[in-house]
């Protein structure tokens, strides 16, 4: 699968942006505050979810001095295994997200804004499952280097990403027992408790948890065959990926009936405390995960930051090859200044490895020099506010 064509309206520093890509690789170099990471921003958009900022539609429109930020749309046009393919996301009134030539798909007609759109071959999306199952992509930012040192939320978004490469479904799991959560914490929270209705609610929170458990649990499983044996990851280390979570814990011991049945009476037993708490204690928005660095035995959060980028290029580096292997494309892969933060030896490692992968790469960096060994290999460009010029 590979991103052919990208166009942007009105997005963060971009008033309109149009670029063809042609490489699996495509290098992007440029100083800071050019609107490099803007770029896989945008990317990053075309699949489910927030993107690699995770920032609120609100906020990703382009800023005029003495207006509100203006609706916002971006598109994508696709080459993969199945042929071409269209995505088109932004907000209601922000034009056409359609290919440009057909006419086929608005953002809306302007009376409503704020509220994100996404258009797959110019018809309306039916659920962010249909995204996925159309593109993935994976990245890897400077502000991940705190993934380990901060809470599990970051890490629990970045697991749910390489899940939704593998079983686009997954998607669809999540936002149910998110929804279905939310609707129990209101109950709880307003003093209501129709006894039916809670019931109802944890019911469908104990059915989708499991579901969402077992999908991230199935990827851990297929990915540590290969972070351990470490032949999809050259000269990064080998690792382990492993879930903290009660609900994965019991699903290796018990059939996931069991399990649904366990959780569903657990969260009926803690409705008080949970109403104290302000939320659920228990549920698929508490797993967590963590990676050994096995060669020194090492969990990732006493790892020095060096080695936790290490690890991480392992993780997309193998699961780039399983996705490529199960699905017969693997997901976009956008690495924000990672070869920055490489020492010479771990960059040329990074740059064969990545030569290898059934993935398209977006790579971005200050510096154009830090790509010269992909000369030859990379297409290059130079980030300038206006946009891309060749390298």
């Amino acid at each position: 699968m590979r991103l052919t064509r990208l166009r942007l309206t009105d997005f963060r520093s971009y008033a309109s942006f149009e670029q063809r890509f042609a490489g699996r690789i495509v290098a992007i170099a440029g100083p800071n505050g050019v609107g490099k990471t803007n770029l896989l921003e945008a990317i990053s958009l075309l699949g489910p979810g927030r993107g690699l900022r995770g920032a609120r539609a609100g906020e990703i429109g382009r800023r005029v001095p003495g207006e509100d930020t203006r609706p916002w749309a971006a598109f994508g046009a696709f080459e993969g295994p199945d042929g071409p393919s269209e995505i088109g996301t932004g907000t209601i009134g922000a034009g056409t997200i359609g290919n440009g030539t057909t006419g086929n798909g608005t953002a809306g007609d302007g009376a409503e804004t704020g509220r994100r759109k996404y258009l797959v071959d110019g018809e309306p999306a039916k659920n962010q499952a249909e995204l996925a199952g159309r593109a993935a992509a994976v990245w890897l930012t400077p502000q991940m280097d705190r993934l380990f040192q901060e809470g599990a939320s970051g890490r629990r978004r970045f697991l749910d990403r390489l899940v939704w490469a593998l079983d686009p479904g997954h998607a669809r799991e999540v936002a149910a027992h998110d929804t279905a959560m939310a609707g129990r914490n209101r109950l709880l929270a307003e003093g209501r408790r129709d006894a039916g209705w809670l019931a109802a609610l944890e019911d469908a929170m104990a059915r989708h948890a499991v579901a969402a458990v077992a999908a991230r649990r199935a990827l851990s499983q297929r990915l540590n065959l290969l972070l351990e044996a470490g032949t999809a990851t050259g000269a990064f280390p080998a690792a382990r990926l492993n879930l903290v979570c009660p609900i994965a814990a019991a699903l290796g011991q018990a059939p996931a009936l069991a399990v649904e049945d366990g959780l569903r009476e657990a969260l009926a037993a803690s409705r008080g405390r949970d109403a104290a708490a302000g939320g659920a204690a228990q549920g698929a928005h508490r797993t967590d995960m963590d990676l050994v660095h096995l060669p020194k035995g090492l969990e990732a959060a006493l790892c020095s930051t060096g080695e936790q980028k290490a690890l991480l290029v392992s993780v997309v580096l193998a699961h780039a090859t399983l996705i490529g292997a199960a699905r017969g494309f693997a997901p976009l892969l956008l690495l924000d200044e990672v070869a920055a933060h490489l020492d010479a030896a771990r960059r040329e490692a990074l740059y064969a490895a990545l030569a290898r992968l059934p993935a398209q790469v977006f790579l971005t960096g200050t510096d154009p020099d830090i790509f010269a060994p992909l000369q030859g290999v990379a297409e290059a460009f130079e980030a300038t506010p206006e946009g891309l010029l060749p390298g």
